[in-house]
Order: C-alpha cells, then sequence, then structure tokens
C-alpha cells in the first residue's frame, strides 16, 4: 500500500518546502499540478522549479493544465468575450476543479488498494499517528486547525476539514473528494443513499494536522486574494479594508469563514491568537532558526 499526496500550485515554494519534509516519510510519491491560468482567469507563467526540490526530485510527478475548462461562460460583446461579475465566481470554482481534475493524469502508478490524499497546497495533514494499514474506513477527513500569516498565529473560531483521502478503487475525482461534506452521517439518513457528498463511513481524523493560510508577504497575500476564488468579492470589498501589512501588524482577518455562501464575507474583524510552537509539526519545531520570519514571538 502507498500514499499519493496530491496538491495544486501557484507560486507557494514555502509552502511546497514545508509540505514536502513534514510529509516525506509518509508519501510515497506527491503530485504537484500547475495551470497557465489563475483561478480568476489570469494567463499566467509556469513557476514550479523541481530543482528547487532536488531532495525529493524522485517522488514528485508534476503536470500542467495548459488551458481553460470548456464549461467556463462568457458573455460576447461585438468581437471581445468577457466575463460578467455574476459569473466570476462559478468560473473561479470552475477552473479550481479543472486544475484539481488534473491530477488524475498522475495517478497511472497507483493501485487500487493505495491511499489518495488531496489538500489544498496549505493544507497539511498530520499523518504521525494515523494507522492506514488497519484503517476499514471508506473515507478520510483530517481536522485541522487554521492559522494566518504566520506558522503559529491561530484562528480559533472555526475547525478546517481541509485535507482529505480515499482508496483509489473509491476515487471517483478529485473534485469529488473535496467536496464531500466534512460529516459522518448516521446510518439511519436515507439522503446519504441518494447524495454524492454525504458519506455514513467517514472517519473524521482529530488532530488531522495544519491549515497555514497566507503564510506569504503582503504583497503576495494580495497577489493570491486577487486570484482566487473569491476575487471578485476581493476586489469590490478591498477599498474598504484595512491593508495587509496592517492586519499582520494587529494580528487580524477581516474574512468570516461562518458567512454563507451568498453573503458577504470580507465583513467582520477577527483576532489570531499566537501559540508556543508545542503545536508546531516536528520540522518547523527543529528550523525555528530556518523560517524565523513566520512565526511570531510577541505577545
Amino acid at each position: 500500500m502507498k500514499i499519493f499526496d496530491c496538491t495544486t500550485y501557484y507560486s507557494e515554494d514555502l509552502m511546497l518546502e514545508v509540505r514536502f519534509n513534514i510529509l516525506n516519510k509518509f508519501v510515497d510519491k506527491f503530485i504537484i499540478v500547475e495551470a497557465k491560468f489563475s483561478h480568476s482567469g489570469e494567463k499566467k507563467k509556469l513557476n514550479f522549479n523541481i530543482n528547487k526540490f532536488s531532495e525529493f526530485k524522485k517522488k514528485i510527478i508534476y503536470l500542467t493544465v495548459e488551458n481553460e475548462p470548456e464549461n467556463i461562460i462568457y458573455q460576447k460583446r461585438e468581437n471581445n468575450l468577457f466575463e460578467n461579475e455574476k459569473d466570476k465566481r462559478t468560473n473561479s470554482i470552475r477552473r479550481i476543479a479543472h486544475q484539481r481534475n488534473k491530477i488524475i493524469d498522475g495517478l497511472s502508478e497507483a493501485n487500487e488498494e493505495d491511499y489518495i490524499l488531496y489538500s489544498d497546497n496549505d493544507e497539511i495533514p498530520n499523518l504521525e499517528n494515523f494507522n492506514f494499514e488497519t484503517n476499514i474506513s471508506k473515507i478520510l477527513i483530517f481536522k485541522q486547525k487554521l492559522y494566518y500569516y504566520k506558522f503559529n498565529l491561530f484562528f480559533d473560531r472555526i475547525s478546517w476539514f481541509g485535507t482529505k483521502g480515499c482508496k483509489k478503487k473509491n476515487l471517483q475525482s478529485l473534485s469529488w473528494l473535496r467536496d464531500i461534506k466534512s460529516k459522518k452521517y448516521p446510518i439511519y439518513r436515507l439522503d446519504t443513499f441518494f447524495s454524492n457528498n454525504k458519506y455514513t463511513n467517514v472517519k473524521i481524523i482529530e488532530n488531522g494536522g495544519w491549515h497555514f493560510s497566507q503564510v506569504k508577504t503582503p504583497k503576495d497575500i494580495e497577489i493570491k486574494l486577487l486570484n482566487q476564488e473569491h476575487h471578485d468579492e476581493y476586489r469590490l470589498a478591498k477599498e474598504k479594508l484595512p491593508s495587509i501589512a496592517d492586519l499582520i501588524k494587529r494580528k487580524s482577518i477581516v474574512y468570516d469563514h461562518k458567512a454563507k455562501s451568498t453573503d458577504y464575507k470580507f465583513s467582520n474583524e477577527f483576532k489570531l491568537k499566537t501559540l508556543s510552537l508545542n503545536h508546531m509539526p516536528l520540522f518547523l519545531k527543529q528550523n525555528v532558526k530556518k523560517y524565523y520570519e513566520w512565526f511570531d514571538f510577541e505577545k
């Protein structure tokens, strides 16, 4: 039985370096997919350089997405195509799914009993104490702590269900895996028999890892926000928001994770908490000096 760790990539070399080092002893292959378009539809150059990760080179399978998905919604005005505001979010979701689903092309080496784990780039599962050999659940969901800006600036308002996994024989697509509801439903829930994202045979793994969100410079955070799924909403809100540098300095975020999908998310301000290094993965605890700028040591 092998473990395939799968993720998408934009330009997050710091996070990939940390990811590879934390997971290397558990994972047999790393699958990385990069697209020539951002989630907002902007053309971009390919940024991944495998030579930066020479220690893990034999384990890495790198794939690229050359084109936009076929189901992008465009309107036509004279001879130009453009996206309506109402379609921008839908198109972003479709670009994300298109990039994720490319991962399937990298799984030719996987056997039916091998485990496929998917995470966004900044979601790192804790595999230290989980035994894949004895697992009997069809679907694995890792319950993770959410951090912002620094590896140890903790957002305690929600738990983050990031990494999800299953055996290759049960994998429908990577988008299917990502969209599974982060809940184990009771067997009497009849709707699970007809649903493609609600399941009873699920294992929620407590202490399941770390979501290191926006561990970047203010400039790079801005680039990410302008090109991610909610880029349309951020573009409309950004002029009224505090600067990213100011938010980092004050250890705050202005994104409401509990807002409904139809609600405005860039609204209330929430404070972050500085946690001790005891909460960090072993690799980061052993390399504090190397990543010193990415920790918060101020009380």
